[in-house]
């Protein structure tokens, strides 16, 4: 996969188990974000056997199994990917703003990296160019992300 950037310094220890928490909603969008995630954290040296990846069934259910994975202790960091696109009805604000605002909650609360890899996308032509294989790929940005935080949590 070409789309792979890595970290921007040398932030040192960035090793651990992490969990990569996907939305079943737009399979083919969000299994492409999931690949990005992966392939991210197999360039920083993390391995198969310490990634760990979860299902669940859209993004408005992701802060509990966010929640509950920070909560495990077993998890260095929380890797969410998955697309919510806006529609004809008010649905999208309500399930992008709460899952969004709720796994904020889960990092700030349980002290833990959440990568956030949610797409808030207008339409499924935004969605497909934010989960390709180039430099726009949000699963690789929310897994370098919560790579970064790691190392800088382990510093602080």
């Amino acid at each position: 996969m070409a789309y792979y950037r890595p970290l921007s310094t040398n932030l040192g220890d960035v090793s651990g188990h992490y969990a990569v928490l996907v939305g079943r909603w737009n399979t083919d969008i969000v299994e492409n974000l999931k690949a990005g995630a992966i392939k991210a954290l197999h360039m920083e040296g993390i391995g198969d056997d310490d990634i760990s990846v979860f299902y669940v069934p859209g993004a408005f259910e992701m802060p509990l199994a966010a929640k509950k994975l920070a909560m495990s202790g077993k998890y260095v960091a929380v890797i969410t990917v998955g697309a919510v696109i806006r529609g004809g009805t008010p649905h999208f604000e309500f399930v992008a703003g709460e899952c969004s605002r709720g796994l904020a909650t889960v990092a700030l609360e349980q002290e833990i990296p959440v990568g956030f890899g949610v797409l808030t996308v207008d339409n499924t032509n935004q969605a497909i160019e934010r989960s390709g294989d180039n430099d726009e790929n949000k699963g690789v940005e929310a897994a370098t992300a919560a790579m970064e935080m790691v190392a800088l949590l382990k510093q602080l």
